[in-house]
């Protein structure tokens, strides 16, 4: 059996897929090998399962406040192996989608471990048993990341949750520690403190949302402490003792001193690490990072000739949305088309309730830079979409500047990830804050207090 490829794929993550799909409809003979999760870890276990599961918590909160709005439910009870197993028919369609899509590509989707062998050759450990080698005129790369334990004693040994367990827990939680103030661990908190759950967020640094401007962090925090989510910050776990899942202790040190904290379940929710070890990469010349992802150029060619990195494991932001361009700037690469991965706008959005949107520049990095900016902010309860929901929680702000162009948008906010895409491309058309100012925005819609935020620019 021929087992020379045009184009390997090893991993079969956003980027990947798409790679290959695009090459194998190309004309080009395609493998994509791949260790278990068919189309990666988005529709699997982390962004669309998250996601799911996150809507059936709102679903639940805002059956237990429906009284506000006139409608009375009765007590409000979750039944939590019905919400895995709405999630896992989400999963099983996404699967059998993916499988179609690699059926009518044309590209070969080999289940098992793969493993360099030589520089241009890959031994593929069957799932099935067995094993290939695979060789291929060009290597990509899309090993994708895995959560990171961090080194606690007694952690490791306490089997503590990551997110993709926490999304199958059929039992509701007593008490979920969550290790980590970061997008994934603010999600699933809430989520779990809306199921039911009494939850508590440690967070080593100063502020959860480490990432944010300060101000947004401290509204999250807000929002979040008053649904009743007891929130660390500044704090080290020492150690852990017990069982994650029947009873674990927690000794925490914050300035005030040392603490014990008793849950039920822990969540570690503090990064994640590349999956760049293990698979033999010093075979094919492949470089790494001090941190361990990919060695990669902007074009995302890595330092052995015909091998190149997509997603996380290459460095790239830990969204599926980059991954997905990723594969846009190999494509172009390859066609030799210039398209570069540096400098290019990624937003970020954050599903909690209210969601976080950012695009461009927040409000530290402008002020930190040498330009002169503007920056201006506006209450959700300015917008008077917000008044006909409820939903008044938040702000808006954006960042100007000197050529009136927007430098950056964040929101907090109901309906954030849509009014940021608005944002963006004005951005990517350059357009100035002005034109925003005076569009005719349809009324009442969120996205209609773009008008009255960029009224509120001050003069330069």
């Amino acid at each position: 059996m021929d087992e020379h490829y045009d184009a390997l794929v090893i991993g079969s993550g956003e980027g990947g897929k798409y790679l290959a799909w695009h090459l194998a409809k190309a004309g080009q003979r395609v493998a994509v090998a791949e260790r278990r999760w068919i189309g990666g870890s988005c529709p699997n276990t982390n962004c669309l399962p998250s996601k799911n599961e996150i809507w059936s918590a709102e679903i639940a909160h805002l059956a237990r406040g429906a009284g506000r709005y006139g409608v009375e439910t009765g007590p409000v009870a979750v039944d939590m192996r019905r919400v895995v197993a709405r999630k896992r028919e989400m999963v099983s369609g996404l699967i059998d989608m993916h499988l179609n899509r690699f059926a009518e590509s044309g590209a070969e989707l080999v289940m098992g471990t793969a493993r360099f062998s030589a520089p241009k050759a890959v031994a593929v450990a069957l799932n099935a048993g067995g094993a290939r080698t695979l060789t291929a005129e060009r290597i990509f790369l899309n090993l994708g990341t895995r959560p990171m334990i961090p080194d606690v004693p007694g952690l490791r040994e306490a089997g503590p949750l990551t997110n993709i367990e926490a999304l199958e827990l059929d039992a509701l939680p007593t008490h979920l520690v969550v290790l980590g103030g970061g997008y994934v661990g603010l999600e699933l908190a809430q989520a779990y403190r809306r199921f039911g759950s009494a939850v508590t967020i440690v967070e080593h640094g100063p502020r959860i949302a480490g990432r944010e401007d300060p101000d947004v962090a401290a509204e999250l925090a807000r929002l979040l402490g008053a649904e009743g989510i007891a929130i660390r910050t500044g704090t080290e776990i020492l150690r852990v003792s017990g069982r994650s899942g029947e009873a674990v202790a927690l000794t925490l040190r914050d300035p005030e001193g040392e603490s014990a904290v008793e849950a039920s379940h822990i969540l570690v929710a503090a990064g994640r690490t590349p999956n760049t070890d293990g698979i033999g990469l010093d075979l094919a010349g492949v470089a790494l990072t001090a941190s361990g992802t990919v060695q990669v150029d902007d074009r995302l060619r890595t330092t052995a000739p015909g091998i190149w990195a997509i997603g996380e494991c290459a460095g790239s932001p830990a969204f599926t949305h980059a991954s997905l361009d990723d594969f846009r700037v190999i494509r172009d690469t390859l066609a030799g088309v210039p398209r570069s991965a540096a400098g290019r706008q990624m937003p970020a959005c954050m599903f909690t309730d209210p969601p976080l949107g950012r695009i461009g520049l927040s409000e530290s990095e402008a002020r930190a830079g040498t330009e002169p900016v503007r920056v201006v902010k506006l209450p959700m309860a300015a917008v008077l979409r917000t008044r006909t929901t409820g939903q008044t929680s938040g702000f808006m702000k954006a960042v100007i500047g000197p050529d009136d162009r927007i430098l950056g948008f964040t929101m907090l906010g109901a309906d954030a990830g849509e009014v940021m895409a608005a944002i963006q491309v004005a951005m990517l058309a350059g357009l100035p804050y002005t034109a925003l100012r005076d569009a005719v925005l349809a009324h009442p819609t969120t996205a209609e207090g773009l008008n009255s935020l960029f009224s509120a620019v001050p003069a330069s």
